[in-house]
């Protein structure tokens, strides 16, 4: 076919645009167009990506001490959710790309922005279709440090590192569509010398020793958002069990804190204990194993990193965590994981009900009454920064402070004095199973809560969660 001038100008135009418009049955054209360069999150405008949805990453990893650097390769497998003219993904740092391939064909792709890597393919994805992406690279990846939100990311140690990406840090081990409401499946098979362990989240599913290197293989048969993965190489002490219940659990100590074996042996059972009292607040554990990892990462806080919590304890070395801080990260297991936020402006939901987890621990283990918990951080005074803000809405660089937690916490709490004992614990147990391995906003879960409660709810939601300063509240 011979184009006309004013033809071909058409079609460089559409090109220089990311568009292309590709033959169709019946004389009908195809128009293809980039997916979005961010998820929407007004918080962190430059995280996640549209145009596609992924199903599954196929992450292999061989860590190396001597270069303190990765060879690794990533598959992703996702399914378009328009027609694709060209899709990002996020990926950060100095990690150097070797190949790229669309569905086992090279695909041209550039790296931008804070971290966009622009992939073009040969030809358009139409919607709906499946595609797979690999990408081999190789370096020393980057540590995230956020003046507001800290130390994330990959995190070097004395003898290997730890990975732990909330909210951001993902990105700079694989590449990843970086947002909590595109949750997907993984597969970690992690490679290093013999005698350094490697961990990440989910059941182990096997392990073997070749040449002096030790590869373990993890899998992840739910759903997770990517500021949920973790891995772990070093030297660990393990310790493999069940629950009460019947649920895998292994947890780890890093051998550098000198955590006695007696210890060890407590951090399972207090785990186990703890996950068999949440299961009956909140219905069944939504995933197939548990456990715990003690680093010494130096980051100075823990993370529910799904399944498998990691507890950064360098600075208590020989100890193992409390158990309020256990009900915390495993609470959150529920919510935080199980269900994870619409929005990063909704992350009250998994740190409100964390932080009531270990009220609840509290009360039926230490016999500290919920509403004595409540009632201490409700005393502080009207000018304190906890009632500065919008729980709903606290703020990007605020997500991880007192408003969100301890407030959060006692917006729960208020909501049950609001609907009554019958209804608050139907609800704490209905809202992780009505939502389970998917996403929810705080207006998700005003509404669930009304529909529990069979009544309107905004004389609780309107001062507790959408307005600033300390609510009027009576216990009676």
């Amino acid at each position: 076919m011979t184009r006309t001038p004013r033809a071909l100008a058409a079609v460089a135009l559409s090109v220089a645009a990311g568009l292309l418009i590709a033959a169709a049955p019946a004389g009908a054209a195809t128009r293809f167009s980039p997916g979005a360069p961010g998820a929407g999150d007004p918080y962190f405008p430059d995280m996640g990506n549209g145009g596609y949805d992924v199903s599954h990453y196929d992450v292999s990893l061989r860590y190396d001490p001597a270069t303190k650097g990765i060879e690794a390769v990533t598959r992703i497998t996702a399914r378009a959710t328009q027609n694709l003219s060209r899709f990002d993904l996020d990926f950060l740092g100095p990690l150097k790309i070797s190949s790229l391939t669309v569905d086992g064909r090279r695909a041209a792709y550039r790296r931008t922005g804070a971290q966009e890597l622009v992939v073009t393919p040969g030809r358009g994805l139409r919607e709906h279709r499946r595609f797979t992406v690999t990408v081999a690279y190789s370096g020393v990846p980057q540590t995230v440090d956020d003046k507001a939100l800290g130390t994330s990311g990959w995190i070097p140690t004395a003898d290997g590192a730890v990975m732990l990406n909330q909210p951001i840090g993902a990105a700079s081990v694989y590449p990843v569509n970086d947002h909590p409401t595109d949750k997907a499946t993984y597969t970690f098979t992690l490679t290093a010398p013999k005698g350094l362990t490697t961990l990440a989240n989910g059941d182990l599913g096997g392990t073997r020793t070749r040449n002096g290197w030790t590869t373990t293989r993890w899998v992840n048969s739910h759903p997770m958002a990517s500021e949920l993965t973790m891995i772990a190489i070093g030297r660990y002490d393990l310790l493999a069990g069940r629950t009460g219940s019947g649920v895998p659990s292994l947890v780890a100590t890093d051998q550098s804190l000198g955590v006695k074996p007696d210890l060890v042996k407590r951090f399972a059972e207090q785990t186990a204990q703890v996950l068999e009292f949440e299961s009956g607040l909140y219905g069944r554990y939504p995933f197939t194993s548990t456990g715990g990892i003690v680093a010494k990462a130096n980051v100075g806080y823990a993370l529910e990193t799904q399944s498998r919590p990691v507890y950064d304890l360098t600075h208590r070395p020989g100890t193992i965590p409390s158990g309020t801080l256990l009900a915390h990260e495993l609470g959150h297991q529920w919510f935080g994981d199980a269900v994870s936020p619409e929005r990063w402006a909704d992350i009250w939901l998994n740190e409100g009900f964390a932080t009531y987890s270990e009220w609840l621990y509290s009360e039926k283990f230490a016999g500290k009454p919920v509403q004595r918990s409540f009632d201490e951080t409700y005393a502080a005074p009207a000018n304190s920064t906890l009632w500065k803000g919008k729980v709903s809405n606290p703020g990007r660089d605020h997500i991880f402070d007192a408003l969100v937690y301890d407030r959060g916490a006692m917006a729960i709490h208020a909501l049950r004095k609001t609907i009554g004992e019958k209804a608050f614990f139907r609800l704490i147990k209905a809202w992780p199973s009505a939502y389970l391995h998917g996403n929810a906003s705080t207006a998700d879960f005003v509404r669930f809560a009304e529909r529990i409660a069979h009544k309107d709810l905004r004389a609780w939601a309107t001062p507790w969660l959408y307005s600033e300063g300390k609510p009027a509240f009576t216990s009676k």
